[in-house]
């Protein structure tokens, strides 16, 4: 039976922290409209959603509502037979000074042939991308948390491989 690498992106949905949109918002941009598009490709696969609710706009510390990203309420999708849910609402704070962005914890369920693997990543640095509000992630760890003894006990997420932009 083939291994869960395709997992791996639903490890960074969030992070996906996010390169959804065609367009980056400006990071002075007043019309900011609390939301978030994310993005993440791995071995293959792509998991994406748009606009997902925050509750602030950057740089104001934030939270991202998972209802908003999920099915049926939010538009999450992925590629290459993966179905995956985000299990909780993320904490995202912001350093300007530094360009960068934090999410406190991700823990997300991905399936795939019918097996659940749940992973959780904490601490996720993501670098701003200039002056706008897309955040790229850095190189980050998700442990298994529960599921089957397919899944893989972690899965690694490269730099460079999910972003979030914030709109």
């Amino acid at each position: 039976m083939r291994q869960f690498s395709t997992l791996t992106c639903v490890t960074a949905l969030i992070i996906a922290a996010t390169a959804g949109a065609a367009t980056a918002a400006n990071a002075f941009e007043s019309t900011a409209t609390q939301q978030v598009d994310g993005v993440i490709v791995v071995s293959g696969s792509t998991c994406t959603w748009t606009n997902a609710r925050t509750s602030a706009n950057p740089p104001t510390g934030l939270s991202i509502d998972r209802t908003s990203i999920n099915t049926p309420g939010g538009n999450l999708s992925c590629t290459g037979g993966i179905t995956a849910a985000l299990n909780n609402n993320p904490n995202v704070t912001f350093d300007d000074a530094a360009g960068q962005a934090k999410a406190d914890v991700i823990d997300i369920t991905g399936t795939q042939y019918g097996i659940s693997c749940r992973y959780k990543a904490t601490n996720v640095l993501l670098n701003r991308d200039g002056t706008t509000r897309r955040y790229v992630n850095q190189a980050f760890t998700a442990t298994k948390t529960s599921g089957s003894f397919f899944c893989p006990g972690s899965v690694t997420t490269a730099a460079g491989d999910a972003s979030l932009l914030f709109h």
